[in-house]
Parts: C-alpha cells; structure tokens; sequence
C-alpha cells in the first residue's frame, strides 16, 4: 500500500501545481491513495466548495484541515463530506468529523487531523488523550495522523508516545519541510513537517512584500497575497505500508519545482 500526502496547499498556484502533478506521481510511486492538507486551498485561507470539487476530481482521496478549516463559511456545506477530516480535538465544534475510515484494496485506512497545544491559540482537547482514546476502540489496519501544529518538539515527542498504535505521524501547518522523515523506532513512519504546496519565490506561501511590509514594517494596511503564477513548489511524503504486517516500511520526502502560468 502506497499512500502519497501533500503538504498544505496555497493557493491557486498550489492547487495548479498539485492537479499538473498529481497523475505523475501516482503512476511514479504507484500510489493507492491521497490525501492533502486543504486548510489554506482557497486564497491562503481555508476551502471553498468550487476548489474541493477541483481538487476531488484531480484525483485527491482525503482532504485534512487545521486551525484555519472554518476561514471559509462555504466549508459548512460540505463539512460533513465522508472525505473531509477536520480537527479531532476542536473544543467548540460538533460539525463535520476529525476522523474517518476509508476501504481502499480491502483495507480500512483511518485517517485523523489533530490540532497542536503548543503556541497555536485554538482551544483545543488535550492531543494525547484525544487520540489515545481515539486509539483504543480503533480497528482499522492503517492509521495516518496529521498533526497540524507549531513546535516540532511536540509534533516528535507526541509521535513516540502513540508507538505500535498508528501508521505514520506526518506534520504539517509550518509550511516548511524537515529533513526529518524516518521510521522511527516505536515503528511509525515520521516527519515533523511535510511542507507547503504553493509559490516557490514566498515566505510561507505568500507574496514576500506583503509579508515584509506587515511583519517586518509593521505596516498594518497590508495585507497578506499570493502570487498565482511563477515558480511553484510541491512538499508531499509517500508513505510506504507492508501488505503482510501492514507497518510502514518506508517514508520519502517530494520535493519538486515547476513553473506555473495562468
């Protein structure tokens, strides 16, 4: 079983680049099933109907979200969509699931997005507890968690205490990725931070003046943009899973450039 897992989408040129891609990948690493981080797919921003349909119908199995998943209101409509996988441990929220289960080659794959504690300023359920509960009354043969969080420490340490439980533990929100994917030693396939789909030439995905000017100048009339053509990148992992022991076997980093014009 080959899973391939895109980092956070940016944008129309992430979505541009994911959907030229996509078919190229999944005939490169014989992909069974995908799923992106589609919390920033829209303007940088959360995810409208128009562009889950897009994304659907390129070939995307599962669609994640994080602490941005409610930016777009259109999200309520198709929240509740058995391929939409909120956060599992948002305090305040009973729309939509943050875990479900897909039969892909007579296998059940589990998939969970989980919101981090540390520095993000959602109120959110304990991530341990939430999931180990989860956990504990889970029969599915594959379980891939998207740990949507800023402190690797937490994103690593949290990976270690769900050893034997899960599948792979893949980070995403930092747009940024690590060089860390591996197997680590409780047997689940890591990394601390698959990176971001979206603009090469960026901070995080966005123009880099409009973040100069308001992060750095301080200039409080700017506001954040995106640049929908020129160099773009793609950060994606595919996670390899053992058909007999169903463990993974193997974590590969992507990352690719191609320019982009609308």
């Amino acid at each position: 079983m080959n899973i391939l897992f895109f980092g956070d989408i940016v944008g129309k040129i992430g979505r541009k680049v994911v959907t030229n891609n996509l078919p190229i990948l999944i005939k490169k690493y014989d992909i069974d099933f995908v799923i992106c981080n589609a919390e920033n797919v829209t303007k940088g921003k959360g995810l409208t109907r128009t562009d889950y349909f897009l994304l659907k119908e390129s070939g995307i199995d599962c669609f994640t979200l994080g602490n941005h998943y409610d930016s777009k209101s259109e999200i309520f409509k198709i929240i509740d969509n058995d391929d939409i996988v909120r956060p599992i441990n948002l305090e305040n929220e009973t729309r939509g699931n943050g875990s479900r289960i897909f039969e892909i080659n007579n296998l059940k794959i589990r998939v969970t997005n989980c919101l981090g504690s540390v520095f993000m300023k959602q109120n959110v359920s304990e991530p341990y507890i939430c999931l180990t509960d989860l956990i504990s009354n889970d029969e599915s043969d594959i379980h891939i968690i998207d740990f949507h969080a800023e402190a690797t420490g937490e994103k690593k340490a949290l990976a270690y205490s769900l050893k034997n439980t899960i599948t792979a533990f893949v980070g995403t929100h930092t747009h940024v990725q690590t060089s860390d994917a591996q197997i680590l030693s409780s047997g689940v396939a890591y990394i601390s931070d698959v990176g971001m789909c979206g603009s090469y030439d960026s901070v995080l995905g966005c123009n880099i003046d409009s973040v100069v000017n308001k992060m750095i100048l301080h200039d409080e009339n700017t506001k954040f943009s995106i640049d929908e053509e020129g160099k773009a990148m793609i950060n994606a992992v595919v996670i390899k899973v053992d058909d007999i022991s169903l463990k993974a076997s193997e974590i590969i980093p992507i990352s690719l450039i191609e320019r982009i014009k609308l």
